[in-house]
């Protein structure tokens, strides 16, 4: 039996369980618009939207953070060359398809993507001015004169209410089951008085690894941000949001994190990374970009558990990043997790092997795990007094029935303290269940 879980492909239902994320209201940045529509991208596709875009009225600073895969996709390679090309200043939209990657698809590929960026910057009347995203399989080339030509009806329908914007969330979704859209106020230390918004969209339950870990996002600001500090605030963000999710390790050729920053709302620029303005902002971006990255696990395909992996204690903030990934990573712990069984030793196993160098490299010998210092337990969300595993390298007799009532549960945290120092960091990844195979086995037909 086939499991269809693309979004709205067929039935445009959000699960039950799903529709307490999706917004009902939002604060949205000063002249920025937004449009999500129907294409028809994806054979079979014959309602769900899915041509978004985000454009500003005013010319914007932005940056992308983009894959590592080395197989990049013809809209990543694309945006970048654009973005170091205007030094990343001018820009004014984000255009994006899903139902193909437009991934691996040679010279045709890229011509397609400068396709859809030109038709954009002809609409908004500033060229060279388009990051361009896709999203979907692997491997085929765009309908492309089907996208180019429905690109000025997105640009007609663009606006900006809470309903534009979610119907540009809804348009760069596949295989989610809900569409992902945050939008808050902040303000700004030499600013005071002036409420500045920030919102953003994400897709992805799949294929989802640091490196990047998510497929694609969109970020925009009416801050005034200039262009010399955006690469450097988004990927503080990015590095402890995005890259600090996983589902099931796999790194996409698409991914891209794109922040666009217009200026509308006026007063001071935030220009220095020394300014308390800077710090400012570089919290409440990577605060957003966490909370939005949250919602890609709790939609992981086939996930019914939202984990969060603390690691503390540790000698350096790479390692512990380095062990909370092993955790989130191993197939063990989360299958685990799914079946509710409070089997420790996967968690102590993927620890153990996190740091060991690979083949070729000399032997790491700083004592960042050490046995005897080590320390395991569930930590309930409900306020609880945590389930302790392992203390100081010794089992505990674990109670079944309480491990049970707090697997039961749709949220979890795993703590381990190393004892080996005073950093620490948080991952948050999904379990993985029946369902997961079943929908990738179908997702290419």
């Amino acid at each position: 039996m086939k499991l269809s879980r693309a979004y709205s492909s067929l039935n445009g239902s959000i699960p039950a369980s799903k529709i307490k994320y999706v917004p009902t209201s939002g604060t949205y940045p000063k002249d920025f618009s937004a449009a999500g529509i129907f294409v028809g991208v994806k054979p079979g596709n014959t309602s769900k939207p899915d041509l978004a875009l985000v454009t500003s009225d005013r010319p914007c600073a932005a940056a992308a953070v983009f894959t590592k895969n080395k197989f990049q996709a013809a809209p990543v390679t694309f945006s970048r060359k654009l973005l170091r090309g205007r030094d990343n200043a001018g820009l004014r939209s984000v255009v994006v398809n899903s139902g193909c990657a437009n991934a691996v698809t040679g010279i045709g590929g890229l011509e397609d993507a400068a396709r859809m960026a030109a038709t954009t910057d002809q609409r908004v009347g500033a060229p060279d001015s388009t990051i361009v995203m896709s999203t979907g399989v692997i491997g085929q080339r765009l309908p492309i004169q089907k996208i180019v030509d429905h690109i000025p009806l997105a640009y007609h329908k663009a606006g900006d209410s809470h309903r534009h914007w979610l119907d540009c969330a809804k348009a760069i979704c596949t295989t989610d089951t809900f569409p992902k859209l945050m939008s808050r106020a902040f303000e700004l230390p030499s600013s005071p008085g002036i409420q500045y918004r920030i919102a953003g969209m994400t897709k992805g339950a799949g294929m989802l690894a640091p490196n990047m870990a998510t497929l694609l996002t969109i970020l925009a600001t009416d801050a005034p941000v200039a262009p010399g500090v955006m690469t450097t605030v988004l990927r503080h963000a990015v590095d402890r949001s995005f890259n600090s999710i996983t589902v099931d390790g796999d790194t996409s050729t698409n991914d891209t994190v794109a922040l666009l920053a217009n200026g509308a709302a006026g007063g001071n620029e935030v220009a220095s990374v020394q300014s308390p303005d800077y710090a400012a902002f570089r919290d409440v971006l990577t605060d957003f970009a966490t909370d939005l990255a949250k919602y890609i696990v709790r939609d992981g395909e086939g996930a019914t558990k939202f984990v969060t992996i603390r690691v503390a204690d540790a000698a350096s903030e790479e390692s512990a990043r380095a062990i909370a990934r092993s955790i989130a990573l191993s197939p063990l712990v989360k299958t685990a997790l799914y079946g509710k069984d409070a089997n420790w030793g996967r968690i102590l196993c993927a620890a153990g092997y996190s740091l060991i160098s690979a083949p070729g490299q000399p032997p790491n010998d700083v004592p960042e795990i050490v046995p005897e210092r080590t320390n395991v337990s569930f930590v309930p969300t409900d306020g609880s007094p945590e389930l302790k595993l392992l203390v100081n390298g010794e089992p505990e007799l674990v109670d079944e029935e309480r491990a049970s009532e707090i697997l039961e549960a749709e949220d979890l945290e795993i703590l381990v303290k190393l004892g080996t120092g005073d950093k620490s960091t948080v991952h948050y990844t999904c379990d993985f269940s029946h369902d997961y195979v079943t929908i990738n086995g179908d997702y290419r037909t």
